[in-house]
């Protein structure tokens, strides 16, 4: 699936923008009319791993993205204690979305690249070292991330029941 005909170039202005392949991207905390751009680019859903206090967080993200056509989904994730259930809601909103263009985000990326290369190594079978060199290229993980992603890692045999996309949340 190629992406519509929309430039790029607004996309590369998003804070942090990380373009993972055709069907996702992440990013930091888009503007409003940031997530135009989003949509124009033909990204379908966003996923939301930032507080609603986060720097710059939308007072009113969802009614945002739900009125540029996207659906939305709030995951927050408190930058001091992630945890594994915050993981597993995560893959079960993204797993359900594959072959959709799906628009993750949080403050700075650093959240999402960390969980991105959690989802990497328990549902892509990439190797650790694989699923990393796309979060140093963001941020260094502190030992809250590190701990929580050997947390999340620990519960390799744990499965996520399938599940179809929630409704915008």
């Amino acid at each position: 699936m190629t992406a519509p005909n929309a430039s790029l170039t607004p996309l590369k202005d998003i804070i942090a923008y990380f373009p993972v392949d055709d069907r996702l991207a992440t990013s930091g905390q888009p503007t409003v009319a940031q997530f135009k751009d989003i949509a124009a680019a033909g990204f379908q859903t966003v996923i939301n791993l930032g507080l609603p206090t986060s720097t710059g967080a939308l007072s009113d993200e969802k009614a945002t993205v739900e009125a540029n056509g996207m659906d939305y989904v709030a995951i927050p994730v408190p930058f001091e204690a992630p945890t594994r259930e915050h993981y597993f809601r995560f893959e079960s909103e993204l797993r359900p979305r594959r072959d959709r263009r799906v628009w993750v985000h949080c403050a700075m990326n650093y959240r999402v690249s960390s969980f991105l290369a959690v989802y990497r190594m328990r549902v892509l079978g990439w190797s650790r070292r694989d699923a990393f060199a796309a979060v140093v290229k963001v941020w260094e993980p502190d030992l809250v991330w590190a701990r929580w992603t050997d947390d999340c890692l620990s519960a390799a045999n744990e499965t996520i029941a399938p599940s179809t996309p929630s409704p915008s949340v």
